[in-house]
């Protein structure tokens, strides 16, 4: 089912109740999924003529360009108005990174490599959090057009639909997701020998290049597991949720919840999830 949203975006004062004097949720999540709608357009618009040449090299193998700085300013602009006031952690640092009682952290283009190269998997991650816990998350796989959004104690949705995380119990029969590191090497011999484990003792893994995505698809129950260190929060916060609300499990590689602003994340289905963890732990992943 194509994503469409009817109606007219929510106006600030629409987000209030007057009478209690507190923010309507509600209002909120369906605005923010317009928002989300129209930055999405863009910068699929913007792929149509994309000149790789405008692209720059922030640091070793992370690569922006004037789509994400747009995208980021465009949401940035647009979501303060639902919640004045609100801090914002966003990737390319258009406001100061700081977090507060409400807090937008947000990936505009969450794939970005694959962006630039032409490969058409690339999402906008967006994550509200209340003091530092997310109660709200969006992903937008661009172009398949599919909004994937959840928020706290509301369930999971696929364009509207309800969605539920896989039902898979063992990794011999799982597809897994993971995001090959391009920073950090730190742990590339652990890695690699959890990747030849995976190999050897799953349906497969696959690496999509938007962890954003992954955490998406495992949602929706299209993976059974995801995995992945050296990620920032712009990266997971959004999805993160988007998998508990399906009915799915979410830590750090140390089976915490720090998976946000730490490092490293597992997310995966309750009948699934120990014997994936277990199986980074055997390697020395953790």
């Amino acid at each position: 089912m194509p994503f469409y949203f009817s109606g007219e975006l929510m106006t600030i004062t629409e987000e209030f109740d007057s009478n209690k004097n507190k923010m309507n949720l509600e209002n909120i999540y369906n605005s923010s999924q317009h928002i989300i709608l129209e930055v999405g357009n863009y910068i699929q618009n913007e792929a149509k003529n994309f000149d790789r040449g405008s692209v720059e090299t922030k640091s070793i193998n992370q690569l922006v360009s004037y789509v994400d700085k747009t995208a980021e300013e465009m949401l940035v602009n647009k979501l303060i108005k639902l919640i004045p006031n609100c801090n914002f952690f966003t990737e390319e640092a258009t406001s100061e990174r700081k977090l507060g009682e409400w807090t937008w952290v947000i990936d505009p283009l969450d794939g970005t490599t694959n962006y630039i190269h032409g490969l058409n998997v690339y999402s906008v991650s967006v994550g509200l959090m209340q003091n530092e816990k997310c109660v709200m998350g969006f992903v937008y796989d661009i172009t398949r057009n599919e909004m994937f959004a959840a928020k706290k104690n509301g369930g999971a949705f696929l364009n509207h639909q309800p969605i539920a995380i896989s039902n898979v119990s063992s990794l011999s029969d799982a597809l897994l997701a993971t995001g090959f590191p391009y920073y950090d090497f730190a742990k590339m011999p652990q890695y690699i020998e959890v990747l030849k484990d995976f190999m050897k003792n799953t349906h497969g893994l696959r690496r999509m290049g938007s962890a954003a995505i992954d955490l998406a698809y495992t949602a929706c129950g299209r993976f059974d597991g995801f995995f992945e260190y050296a990620l920032s929060p712009w990266d997971v916060a959004g999805g993160s949720i988007i998998v508990e609300e399906a009915g799915g499990i979410v830590t750090d590689f140390k089976g915490g919840e720090n998976y946000i602003f730490g490092n490293s994340i597992i997310a995966a289905n309750p009948k699934l999830f120990n014997e994936f963890r277990k199986t980074l732990e055997i390697h020395g992943l953790l």
